[in-house]
């Protein structure tokens, strides 16, 4: 049964994205694609890393890799075959405040998509011998990333950025959680977090909306009703600065702070501020510490905004004996950033890119497929494109001079440092 029902618009005011929520509240989105010859589908379930109990740190990625490992009436093997049969692909991820399942397919495959990610989200059996081979599998990634001294910086410093609460932890747990969850655990997350009122599924194409309707109620009529969201919290102070020796031939820097949360009127000030600074080629730290000194091969700067609160960061990997020069070029970019502001050219640029980079990433239907998920898994609403078009394009250099004070000057900004005499 529908119970409601939604219509977006895109370019020229024609309909682009339908939305329809379902009696027993799972939300289905649509975006058409006419004439692509693929079609993206996706599940995205409102529950992620940062909903888990400590002691269960890890869980939300254990089910993205369990899920798969096969249904009462699918194998692992009939999964993956059915996949290659086609020509597709499937795959999942996990966030900090979603998991997403998805697959994309020629469009006369749809249907096949659709039933797959219905089976899986709704029928996976997660037999206990599949969560010890899981097990082992997660606790090859996990080593992996501790291989990766970049990564390692990166998730010391939103340990610290977040210091004590869930948003600090890895995505993928630790090795002493992982190493404890059993297959009761995972059963008893799932029946209670993946629920149809948190669900969402959504799908770009050449595709009718009214059509796959029936086919995903169909598809996803054994998922259980009921919204599994955790009601969450922000977190409260931050950490300090972290050194972590590593025998690397670099040492990975990585200062910042804390930011805006997703929905804050100053986001897409702070996204024109993060491009000036380090967020693209013309960027003036890429220009001064990789162009202009051949200090970094990596340099840059990033941003990342929850529901609550965010964080901005800057990374820079370097030879020991320039350490201290990146840090002071870092330190001064910062200052100069804040005293200063940004000049018209920058400003022009950096709108420039974010509207362009927008439209160019829309080009295939996995990414607008992925746009209607996100959105709507952690906003509850679609922003059409136009609309983000123009919240970049009204950016002013009030709002710059605002976001820097609001951001950039909150604090002392915290250093994680990982390599040879740190």
């Amino acid at each position: 049964m529908v119970v409601a029902a939604a219509t977006g618009t895109g370019d020229g005011g024609a309909i682009a994205e339908r939305i329809t929520r379902l009696g027993n509240g799972l939300t289905i989105a649509t975006d058409p694609v006419p004439g692509a010859r693929s079609v993206a589908i996706g599940v995205w379930v409102a529950v992620g890393a940062r909903d888990e109990p400590a002691e269960l740190s890890g869980v939300c990625h254990f089910l993205e890799h369990l899920l798969f490992k096969g249904t009462r009436t699918r194998t692992a093997s009939d999964i993956s075959r059915t996949v290659d049969r086609v020509g597709g692909d499937i795959n999942a991820f996990t966030s900090k405040e979603y998991t997403s399942f998805y697959c994309r397919m020629p469009r006369r495959h749809a249907t096949t998509g659709i039933e797959l990610l219905g089976d899986v989200l709704a029928h996976s059996l997660i037999d206990p011998a599949d969560v010890e081979s899981e097990r082992q599998v997660i606790l090859e990634e996990l080593a992996m990333d501790d291989d990766s001294p970049d990564d390692v910086a990166m998730r010391a410093f939103a340990g610290e950025i977040f210091d004590g609460h869930p948003l600090g932890r890895d995505t993928a747990g630790d090795r002493k959680t992982v190493s404890s969850i059993t297959a009761d655990d995972v059963r008893r997350f799932h029946a209670a977090h993946y629920r149809a009122g948190n669900t969402i599924v959504s799908v770009a194409g050449d595709v009718e909306h009214e059509e796959l309707v029936g086919h995903i109620e169909r598809a996803f009529v054994d998922l259980p009703a009921g919204d599994g969201r955790r009601s969450r919290s922000g977190p409260d102070g931050v950490g300090h600065g972290r050194s972590i020796h590593d025998e690397t031939e670099q040492v990975h820097l990585v200062v910042g702070g804390r930011a805006v949360a997703r929905d804050d009127p100053d986001r897409e000030a702070l996204d024109v501020v993060n491009h000036v600074l380090g967020g693209g080629l013309s960027s003036r730290l890429f220009d001064e510490i990789r162009e202009r000194r051949g200090l970094a091969y990596s340099v840059y700067s990033a941003t990342a905004n929850y529901a609550d609160t965010g964080m901005w960061s800057v990374y820079a990997g370097t030879l020991p004996e320039h350490v201290d020069t990146v840090r002071r070029l870092i330190a001064t970019e910062l200052e100069r950033l804040v005293a200063d502001g940004i000049t018209d050219e920058e400003l022009a640029v950096a709108v420039g890119y974010l509207v362009g980079a927008y439209e160019m990433g829309l080009e295939d239907t996995g990414a607008r497929m992925s746009r209607l998920g996100g959105m709507l898994a952690t906003r509850g609403e679609v922003i059409p494109v136009d609309e983000q078009l123009r919240r970049w394009e009204r950016v002013s250099h009030a709002d710059i001079r605002r976001v820097l004070e609001r951001v950039f000057t909150a604090g002392e900004p915290i250093t994680v440092s990982v390599g040879p005499g740190a």
